[in-house]
């Protein structure tokens, strides 16, 4: 039987990758060990940008910039993206990275508490990237409904956690069961929610896609 890992493998060595200084500022935070959006990922990212065409992309959780830069490289030239981010050693990396790459001028960071900031936030996004702390998905979903249009997409990233979502709460470690229990959760609001329409894949470590009715 052919395993997943060959398969995403294989997958993966078909892709036609980044730009140059996307991979670059991929392998420096990896080398750094921030967390970066896995190679599937990206390509669902790509394919979902040239889908859709958003305007306005908003994004929760930054790190130094990588994915708002991606999205910043593959969205229509007249695109907006506005980025969150409250980890302050990572915040001067990412407005480096914004600095030096971001030629369009596309990308807006804000610093803070995503939970706050979203609070504040008004207007209609067409497109949301859910990447920040797995525990808080189902605290930032309200906001993130209220400011998703309707047919807007929000993706949300690492929602299978490395597989420890499907197992019971006793087989995963103690310290993780918080977080074990909120995505679960997370999930099952999504893909019951009556203004939602939802999909799980097993792209990344678990994406799920949410169409606003």
């Amino acid at each position: 039987m052919i395993s997943e890992e060959r398969i995403r493998t294989f997958i993966n060595s078909l892709d036609q990758g980044n730009d140059e200084f996307l991979d670059e500022l991929e392998k420096e935070a990896l080398a750094d060990d921030v967390p970066i959006i896995r190679k599937d990922t990206q390509s669902l990212i790509r394919f979902l940008l040239t889908l859709e065409r958003p305007l306005n992309i908003l994004e929760v959780g930054c790190a130094v910039g990588f994915s708002a830069l991606l999205m910043a490289r593959y969205s229509e030239d007249n695109a907006k993206i506005t980025t969150i981010e409250k980890f302050e050693k990572r915040i001067p990396i990412a407005k480096r990275n914004f600095e030096k790459y971001d030629e369009k001028k596309k990308i807006t960071l804000l610093e803070g508490d995503a939970a706050e900031i979203l609070a504040e936030l008004d207007g209609q996004y067409d497109f949301i990237f859910m990447d920040a702390a797995k525990g808080q998905y189902l605290n930032f979903l309200p906001d993130c409904k209220r400011l998703l249009r309707k047919g807007g997409l929000l993706l949300s990233d690492n929602v299978l956690q490395d597989g420890d979502v499907m197992e019971s709460r006793f087989a995963v470690t103690r310290r993780n069961r918080t977080i074990h229990e909120r995505m679960r959760d997370y999930l099952f609001a999504i893909k019951h929610d009556p203004e939602l329409e939802s999909v799980i894949l097993t792209v990344g470590d678990g994406m799920a896609i949410s169409v606003k009715k």
